[in-house]
């Protein structure tokens, strides 16, 4: 058994990994992570979110998460982000590249990235 010191500090260490997935914030990033998804790569773009949203200092604002089958297993990897007070936005065939500019011109700046979410694939 570890000592409460030696715990806390094991925390402290992992808590950019942890703290952002399990955080009560008011944007919230969810990653479809079935079968499906990991198949086509949602793990890599679940750390990707997890690292830029704390590299970009979003952990207060930003929490991400995972879910299970989001039902659109052809156009995984999906990403939905939820704002309060806003209309869901569903990112589609999300990769670890494009996650950075999801985070500067969504989650920082406010615009969707059009181009990525499920009304581009009609």
């Amino acid at each position: 058994m570890k000592s409460l010191a030696e715990l806390k500090a094991i925390k402290d260490r992992m808590r950019d990994k942890i703290v952002i997935r399990e955080g009560a914030n008011d944007t919230r990033v969810v990653v479809g992570m079935a079968t499906c998804g990991i198949a086509a790569g949602a793990r890599p773009v679940l750390n990707a979110f997890v690292e830029a949203v704390n590299n970009e200092g979003l952990y207060e604002k930003v929490t991400v998460s995972q879910t299970g089958c989001i039902g659109f297993c052809q156009l995984e990897p999906i990403v939905e982000v939820f704002e309060p007070g806003k209309e869901k936005v569903t990112y589609i065939k999300m990769t670890p590249e494009k996650v950075s500019e999801v985070v500067e011109k969504h989650l920082k700046g406010g615009k969707v990235v059009t181009e990525y979410t499920v009304a581009s694939a009609n």
